[in-house]
């Protein structure tokens, strides 16, 4: 282990998610930022010795290799470094912890204690964020027949899809994932709090970062009939004082685009409603990139190292 500095290891830095926590990481001081040589990279010896010497490992790898590096470090005894997982391959697991330190007022310290912790996705961040403190304060049921849709940049889909966009034009817009089997909906449904599987539909359109993720509500049809207001207010009380959450009045346009929070880290929260109608739609908007991911596994980081005490 490093003596002086904590030092970090990221599995997959080649990837987007990897890239981006390389570039976050060399701008952060107090922290030694290890690699391999990229002939390495598949050398599982290299890897392993890699993982003694390291005090944390990011892994920004698919799911299943993500779990063969789990295993892996899972022989090395006491020598293991701390873990925190990109992939979608732990997000449920009871034996690891959620790093969404904003979700609950003790997260952080559960985050800082584990040594396991696993980054949400880009989807689940804006819809648990929108979500789970409307069910804790029993404005909504959890129950609640929710519908969930989103847009995200093309940068979300991996090489293949960056490729596609920036080699060959791409589509302007385009829905995935009509099977309804997402793999993003087992960890919203856990982590906000509900009891009735929701209805997800994703789309990417053709800009390369930023999300909105929507979720539209019939007020009449919630037990307390709250107002538009009252969601408002109660995310912010949920959220007063976070360094990156807000809550966010509506426009007086009606519009939103989802750019605008590129290349931060941060998560706005709207609730735009029509009383007279009793209509609302919750929205989130975030970087796909940043708070959705690398930035979001930089805060964890900065967490389990003991180099932040607060969301």
């Amino acid at each position: 282990m490093a003596s002086n500095q904590p030092s970090v290891f990221i599995d997959g830095e080649a990837g987007t998610t990897g890239l981006g926590i390389r570039k976050r990481l060399e701008l952060l001081p107090g922290i030694a930022l290890r690699s391999l040589l990229s002939g390495q990279r598949k050398d599982l010896s290299a890897r392993r010795d890699m993982m003694v010497a390291c005090d944390l490992v990011v892994l920004c790898l698919p799911d299943d290799a993500a779990r063969e590096a789990v295993v892996l470090a899972g022989t090395l005894g006491a020598d293991a470094p701390k873990l925190l997982d990109a992939s979608t391959a732990h997000r449920t697991d009871p034996e690891w912890t959620y790093g969404f330190p904003e979700m609950a007022p003790d997260q952080p310290s559960r985050i800082a204690a584990s040594r396991k912790v696993a980054n949400p996705g880009c989807y689940p961040t804006g819809a648990i964020g929108l979500l789970r403190p409307l069910i804790k304060a029993g404005l909504l049921p959890p129950d609640y027949p929710i519908t969930i849709t989103a847009v995200s940049g093309y940068s979300g889909g991996g090489r293949s899809m960056i490729t596609a966009h920036e080699s060959a034009g791409g589509p302007a817009f385009e829905l995935y994932g009509l099977g309804l089997e997402h793999k993003h909906v087992p960890e919203i449904e856990f982590f906000a709090g509900l009891t009735r599987r929701p209805i997800f539909t994703p789309s990417v359109g053709h800009f390369r970062q930023g999300m909105l993720v929507l979720v539209p509500l019939y007020l009449d049809d919630l037990p307390v009939r709250p107002t538009g207001a009252d969601l408002r207010e109660t995310l912010h009380t949920f959220y007063n004082g976070s360094e990156h959450v807000r809550v966010v009045p509506e426009r007086e346009d009606g519009k939103l685009e989802p750019e605008a929070l590129n290349d931060t880290d941060k998560l706005e929260l709207y609730v735009w409603a029509n009383e007279a109608r009793r209509h609302a739609v919750l929205i989130a908007r975030l970087d796909n990139l940043g708070k959705g991911a690398s930035g979001a596994a930089v805060q964890n980081l900065r967490l389990m190292l003991g180099l932040d005490t607060a969301p």
